[in-house]
């Protein structure tokens, strides 16, 4: 949940409402304001702003200004020219939907790339790395596009599968230990069946790694590391999940590439070895075709 839902749904008294609107209505001119301007400006004792920050899950006003104002600054870029749910309009032409369909998947990257954070890479690279059997818990099309990257992390002789059947999700995550990382992708972050598996996890020590939509949300913080998929999209009136689509194939495709640069040259050795010995595909363009062994060393 964003926070400015979570704002928005919180029963507030009447001075704490009052500075509720004010800050909703000043949105990121507020980051420049103390405590007491704010408070003057609202007519309000300076302790409301610390009661509605306690009201909200913060330790302080600090944390809360600092967690609106980030929000503010996501939520206000990229996407300025598309619209990530209507992407398209009734009556454009073949390219233009095309083009407007690159856009959209271009700014979406650009959007995830946003939200990353170097610590949060390089502890769920470690955790994926570590793992002897990574299993990934996901539900409808989420499936589809995580079996790419089930397929490559197997090339590097990582044991990866996903949990498909559904009924055996819970059994999957029963049968885990502590070699075991979990990946578990939803874009609410409130997925019931996966909200069910977390404690089974960790009642069996396993790491789990969340791919979630920004903000407050039961996976997110059950997880020992989350990464934040674009949040762009309605949940149903839309024509498509493109932007959460995409984001979930670029994350994926970041994840197994950190792993892989761990042991960059034993992979890449591995890989083209075995391309040598089992893909006897004739190539179709000089761009498909591989360079000579000796070439290449």
């Amino acid at each position: 949940m964003l926070l400015i839902e979570k704002i928005k749904e919180t029963n507030f008294s009447p001075a704490e409402q009052l500075l509720i609107d004010y800050i909703l209505k000043k949105s990121s001119a507020i980051e420049n304001q103390t405590i007491k301007e704010i408070a003057q400006a609202t007519y309000v004792h300076p302790s409301t702003l610390i009661r509605i920050a306690k009201k909200l899950g913060f330790n302080g006003w600090s944390d809360l200004k600092s967690a609106f104002l980030e929000e503010q600054r996501y939520l206000n870029s990229h996407f300025e020219e598309i619209d990530a749910n209507l992407p398209f309009k009734k009556n454009d032409g073949l390219l233009t939907i095309a083009q407007k369909i690159a856009a959209l998947e271009q700014t979406t990257i650009e959007d995830t790339l946003s939200l990353l954070r170097h610590d949060d890479l390089k502890k769920a690279a470690n955790l994926l790395d570590q793992a002897k059997e990574i299993k990934i818990f996901t539900s409808n099309a989420n499936i589809l596009i995580s079996q790419d990257f089930a397929l490559k992390m197997r090339r590097l002789k990582k044991r990866t599968a996903i949990a498909e059947i559904i009924g055996e999700q819970m059994y999957d995550a029963y049968s885990s230990d502590e070699t075991t990382c979990a990946l578990l992708i939803s874009y609410t972050g409130e997925n019931r069946v996966l909200k069910q598996i977390i404690p089974i996890l960790k009642a069996q020590n396993a790491s789990v790694i969340s791919l979630t939509g920004i903000g407050e949300s039961s996976i997110s913080q059950a997880s020992d590391c989350n990464l934040s998929l674009t949040t762009r999209e309605r949940l149903y009136s839309k024509i498509g999940n493109f932007t959460t689509s995409t984001s979930i194939c670029y994350i994926l495709d970041v994840l197994y590439a950190l792993v892989f640069s761990k042991n960059y040259q034993q992979n890449l050795d591995h890989l083209i070895q075995l391309g040598e010995e089992f893909d006897h595909r004739p190539s179709t363009s000089p761009a498909m075709t591989e360079p000579a062994t000796a070439n290449r060393l």
